[in-house]
């Protein structure tokens, strides 16, 4: 589509909170490759690339990184000091603050990183600009990575011992086959970017197990979930394998899509990822809260424990993650990823091509951000490995994170 599309989002001004405004947005076909900012798309990648060889074992962690090097960023490249040249004084700044943060965080590619910093700088003039951007990136770097230093974010925080508590019915156990210890328990005693506490956005407890709600979940995941159902279409499990996968790792060519067509420069560039995975660290951090504070069973262990038509021999197409059912953690993401991408580029965009790592071969097309989330509430039903109640819960949980990020978000972009 060569028209354009005007259409309200919302933009983060001053140090106040997201304001309603119009904005036009490009609406460019295929994945969208191009952009009027490259430094942004070359340090992105350069991201990406970094976690993906030197990435931690909890996505929380690498969501980490990604929040501190981006907002660092969005600091740097906020305010153009007068008599300087705006893009070169831009570009620097960014390149030096994502750099300096990243051989910070995953040291183990600073060589790779500092090539990739090199190029940017030859790219720049010399002078005034590109040593000002410099210096103003590598110092917001500084202060952000200092300011999260002991955030419990590491992953031996982050899977800090859980003791498994007395079996009884609804409480979580661990699951077949491996019956691992729980993970995931120690984010909910992390700090967060923003949130007040970890359990500000706690959830409502999920349905009772006497409910018509609950036994209608249970029927479902049953039928649908079974890794031998006969009901489960073959496009449902194509569904459920293509999501798989770890959110961080699904959700980065989507942002990256988002990235290449918003119209706001390379600062509004770097806002809109930095506020992006400070949203998803808040809202993982929150996720874990409501998990550990409710421990619900998964569905294999109810269906074969429970007393719902027992069945010790029904087994999930997937194999259940270890840790409790209520909210889905994939759908939590889901919901703070689509609130940060509806506010910041629109609820819509051109059409973009997606691939998934566990899903080899498939490639689906989508258009508006709301279809991610969709297919992730369905997805973990069919991998019979959550319920549709802890799927939705997850949704409103992390779009109500993200809103709140949005919406307090000022402050934390002042540079310091």
């Amino acid at each position: 589509m060569s028209s354009t599309r005007i259409r309200p989002a919302l933009v983060v001004l001053g140090t106040a909170a997201l304001l309603t405004t119009s904005v036009a947005v490009p609406q460019a076909s295929g994945a969208g490759r191009t952009s009027t900012a490259p430094t942004a798309l070359t340090w992105y990648d350069a991201t990406a690339e970094t976690i993906a060889a030197a990435g931690a074992s909890a996505q929380v962690t690498n969501s980490r990184t990604w929040a501190v090097s981006w907002l660092a960023a969005a600091r740097a490249t906020r305010t153009v000091p007068a008599g300087v040249q705006r893009g070169a004084y831009q570009d620097a700044a960014l390149a030096a603050a994502v750099h300096r943060a990243l051989v910070k965080l995953a040291p183990s590619r600073t060589e790779q990183l500092d090539a990739k910093f090199k190029e940017t700088l030859d790219a720049i003039p010399d002078g005034a600009a590109e040593d000002r951007g410099v210096a103003a990136g590598e110092r917001q770097a500084d202060l952000v990575v200092a300011s999260r230093e002991g955030d419990g974010l590491d992953p031996a925080s982050v899977n800090a011992p859980y003791p498994v508590p007395p079996a009884a019915p609804g409480v979580w156990q661990p699951t077949p086959p491996a019956h691992a210890p729980a993970t995931q328990y120690g984010n909910r005693l992390a700090k967060p970017f923003l949130l007040k506490s970890q359990s500000q956005f706690r959830l409502g407890p999920p349905p009772a197990l006497d409910s018509r709600r609950y036994a209608a979940d249970l029927a479902e995941v049953r039928t649908y979930g079974a890794a031998d159902s006969t009901a489960r279409t073959a496009h449902q499990t194509e569904t459920a394998t293509f999501w798989l996968g770890s959110s961080l790792t699904l959700y980065t060519e989507p942002l990256r899509v988002a990235l290449t067509r918003t119209n706001q420069g390379i600062a509004g560039q770097a806002r809109l990822v930095a506020l992006f995975h400070v949203a998803l660290v808040d809202t993982q951090i929150a996720t874990s809260d409501s998990k550990y504070a409710y421990e619900r069973w998964r569905p294999v262990t109810a269906i074969r424990t429970g007393t719902i038509d027992p069945d010790q021999d029904w087994t999930p197409l997937h194999t259940t993650p270890a840790h409790p059912d209520y909210p889905s953690g994939h759908n939590t993401y889901s919901g703070a990823a689509e609130a940060v991408l509806s506010a910041l580029v629109g609820p819509r965009t051109a059409p973009f091509d997606l691939t998934s790592p566990t899903a080899p071969g498939v490639t689906r097309t989508y258009t508006t951000w709301k279809q991610l989330s969709n297919e992730n509430v369905d997805a973990r039903v069919f991998s019979g490995i959550h319920t549709r109640s802890a799927d939705k819960a997850g949704i409103t949980l992390g779009t109500d994170v993200a809103r709140y990020v949005l919406r307090n978000a000022g402050p934390l972009l002042a540079a310091r």
